[in-house]
C-alpha cells in the first residue's frame, strides 16, 4: 500500500498517494464546486458524482457525500469534523479492501473543507464499459448470473477479514464488461468482531431486502445465499 500524503491547498485539505500538484488540486477544487450528476438507474449507488478527465490521470469520478432522510432538508453538505473525515475514512477502506483482493474503484485522493464543520470528497479512477449488477439482471440475466459468481467470491473474501459493508445491494455493484465486478460505496464500512455467521448473516438480509424492495430477478438472492452459505 502506498504511502498517503497531505496537503492543504486555498483552503482544502487533501489526502493521496499520488503526487498532487497544485494544478491538480486547483482543478480537483473547481470540480468539487459544480453541479453533480445525477445517477439514473435502478439502486444506483452513486447518485451524487462528476465524472472528469484529470490529466496523467485519466477518467476520475468525484464523489459527493451528501446527507440523507429528514436532516438533508436543513443541512445537506455539511458534517460534524470528529477524528477522521468521512472521505479519508472511505479512502482509507478501499485502500485495505483492495489490498485483500477485493475490486473496488482505485482510489485516487480524498479532500475536505473545513474545520469544524466539513464538506468532503472522494476521488476514484472511473470503471469504463459498467453497468451496476442491478441494470444487468434486467436486460441479460444470463451474464448476470455469471458476474454474481464473481460477486459471491468478493463477498466471501470481505466476511473472512470481517468487514461489514454497510449497504452492500446490487446497485452498489459495477460489472465491467459483463464479467468483471467492482463494489462501491465503502462509506461507514466497518469490522465486525461477531461470529462471521452473523456477519454473513447481515449481508444476506440486506441484499434480500433490496432485491425484493426493487423487484430484481429472485436468482441474485439465491445465487449470493447458496454461496455464502456453502463457503
Amino acid at each position: 500500500m502506498n504511502t498517503t500524503v497531505e496537503k492543504t491547498y486555498d483552503s482544502y485539505h487533501f489526502g493521496s498517494s499520488w503526487d498532487l500538484t497544485d494544478q491538480y488540486m486547483g482543478q480537483l477544487i473547481r470540480l468539487f464546486n459544480i453541479p453533480t450528476h445525477a445517477v439514473d438507474s435502478p439502486l444506483g449507488g452513486r447518485n451524487s458524482v462528476t465524472i472528469a478527465q484529470l490529466e496523467g490521470i485519466g477518467s476520475v469520478v468525484i464523489k459527493y457525500y451528501t446527507r440523507g432522510g429528514i436532516i438533508r432538508h436543513i443541512i445537506k453538505r455539511n458534517y460534524i469534523k470528529w477524528g477522521k473525515t468521512r472521505s479519508q475514512l472511505e479512502y482509507e477502506a478501499l485502500q485495505k479492501v483492495g489490498s485483500l483482493g477485493v475490486n473496488v474503484p482505485e482510489p485516487i485522493a480524498y479532500a475536505y473543507q473545513g474545520s469544524l464543520f466539513y464538506r468532503a470528497w472522494l476521488v476514484t479512477r472511473e470503471i469504463p464499459h459498467q453497468k451496476t449488477l442491478a441494470e444487468l439482471s434486467r436486460i441479460d440475466e444470463g451474464q448476470a448470473r455469471i458476474a454474481m459468481k464473481e460477486v459471491v467470491m468478493q463477498v466471501a473474501t470481505l466476511i473472512k477479514n470481517n468487514i461489514h459493508h454497510a449497504d452492500l445491494h446490487p446497485g452498489n455493484v459495477l460489472v465491467e464488461n459483463a464479467d468483471r465486478v467492482f463494489i462501491l460505496d465503502f462509506d461507514k464500512c466497518s469490522l465486525s468482531w461477531g461470529h462471521r455467521n452473523t456477519l454473513r448473516d447481515k449481508y444476506l438480509r440486506r441484499w434480500r431486502r433490496a432485491v425484493t424492495k426493487h423487484r430484481l430477478p429472485g436468482m441474485l438472492s439465491e445465487m449470493m445465499s447458496a454461496g455464502l452459505r456453502s463457503d
